[in-house]
């Protein structure tokens, strides 16, 4: 499948017309405007050796950290060198969907392996090749609910903000009724969910950590969502999932999740992974690529694209979903790390990212102003109270070289450590803490 770019100007502007808009700079709208070039400065007549040092000068503007205590849904993790030279090789780099299984068995096996760790590492049934982000995951995994009766969705007001906007996107779409869940100490208010409930309800969906770090009551919110005919969607941090209760284990319909931790660099946001997966009872509605284990006329081991009658293959009108590729590179980037990091390896990182992050929690709440918002268990991330304007003190903080926590808007911080921070780095930021609030 290819992209439609517009030749002429007549055909941008009709373009443009038809979604409301004036120009292409309106397309931009949701970046910071000190964010937008309008224009390099080049000299007439460079030679191809200026114009790369002019952008090399250009690049070397950007601030890079090495000591980085922010995640909020994208993470800094240590990647095996392994990762990159395996999907370095050419086979892998510039190959696409594969149309023509009976002839692409290597790509066909490398999703495969993909599928098959996904539903190991959730405790489902099958998975699909991927979407394009957790967002888009979540997204598409509350259209599988929806039917004909049930078409509203119960999502916790204590998601990721960028997945609530795409859920809300994806829903005014395909005019679905959408409703929050409110919060009630950093976590789903239990008792608004029982009220919330009514046979219009089609699905219940969480994140399992939530936003702030901190683990929600699944169990109950699976089972008072069963009782009422709802299906659950659980969203899954999966290096998480390594230590939590999978989502399988506790009886959840669907698990998604952002596989960014699993091997992709951080990369300026993107580009990532969206993994879903699902019992079996739902796996006819599971969107895009689904590859099957068989065996070929002389009983061998073979790969096929399965499911097929799919989006492309049918009327648009009829289709569960309008997402028709996947992300093979990235999937196979988290397939190698898997693989490279083992069962035991995995077990350590999640051991490594929670213990230190209870190490800087404790270290940060011992100082004035710095209190614990919300009680209870957390995996990685934590929120605390600030004593100063949090912006400035981000800003403090990177003239040290630090990357601090996410500033939310209620002045609060969310704080998030990984194992590649390590003690002397956490006693840095803590000391920075220290004596910019002073």
């Amino acid at each position: 499948m290819g992209s439609y770019i517009p030749s002429s100007a007549a055909e941008r502007s009709q373009m443009l017309g038809a979604i409301g808009l004036e120009s292409m700079r309106d397309l931009y709208q949701a970046v910071p405007e000190q964010m937008l070039v309008s224009s390099l400065d080049l000299p007439e007549g460079a030679s191809e050796l200026e114009v790369i040092r002019l952008m090399q000068a250009y690049a070397g503007e950007n601030r890079v950290f090495d000591s980085i205590f922010r995640g909020a849904g994208a993470y800094h993790h240590y990647i095996p060198s392994i990762v990159k030279s395996v999907i370095a090789k050419e086979d892998f780099l510039t190959a696409y969907t594969p149309y023509q299984a009976e002839i692409s068995q290597g790509i066909l096996q490398s999703i495969f392996e993909y599928q098959t760790m996904i539903a190991e590492l959730t405790g489902m049934d099958a998975s699909n090749a991927s979407v394009y982000d957790g967002a888009s995951a979540a997204a598409e995994a509350l259209t599988m609910c929806r039917d004909k009766k049930r078409t509203s969705a119960l999502v916790a007001s204590t998601i990721q903000p960028m997945v609530m906007s795409t859920i809300q996107t994806y829903s005014d779409g395909a005019d679905a009724e959408v409703i929050r869940v409110p919060e009630l100490d950093g976590r789903m208010d239990i008792e608004a969910l029982k009220s919330l409930l009514h046979d219009g309800v089609a699905s219940v969906y969480f994140q399992q950590p939530n936003y702030y770090g901190l683990f929600e009551d699944a169990q109950a919110i699976i089972e008072i969502a069963h009782q009422a005919g709802a299906k659950v969607i659980m969203g899954v941090n999966p290096i998480a999932l390594a230590l939590m209760a999978t989502p399988g284990e506790l009886g959840a319909d669907i698990a998604v999740g952002e596989g960014q931790p699993l091997g992709l660099p951080l990369a300026f946001g993107g580009p990532y992974l969206g993994f879903m997966a699902t019992r079996m009872a739902m796996v006819r509605r599971l969107p895009g690529r689904i590859v099957g284990e068989t065996v070929d006329v002389d009983g061998k081991r073979a790969f096929v694209l399965t499911l097929q009658a799919r989006e492309q293959h049918i009327r648009r009108e009829k289709a569960q979903s309008n997402i028709c590729s996947n992300q093979a590179l990235c999937a196979m980037a988290a397939s190698v790390y898997a693989a490279a990091m083992g069962r035991d390896g995995l077990i350590e990182v999640a051991n490594q990212c929670h213990s230190k992050a209870v190490y800087l929690n404790q270290a940060i709440c011992a100082l004035p102003g710095f209190e614990v918002v919300h009680e209870g268990e957390f995996f990685h991330e934590f929120v605390t109270r600030c004593p100063i304007d949090a912006q400035l003190l981000m800003q403090k903080l990177e003239q040290r070289g630090i990357l601090g926590g996410l500033p939310l808007d209620d002045g609060n911080i969310l704080w998030c450590a990984t194992e590649m921070n390590t003690k002397a780095q956490m006693d840095q930021l803590v000391d920075a803490l220290k004596e910019v609030a002073r």
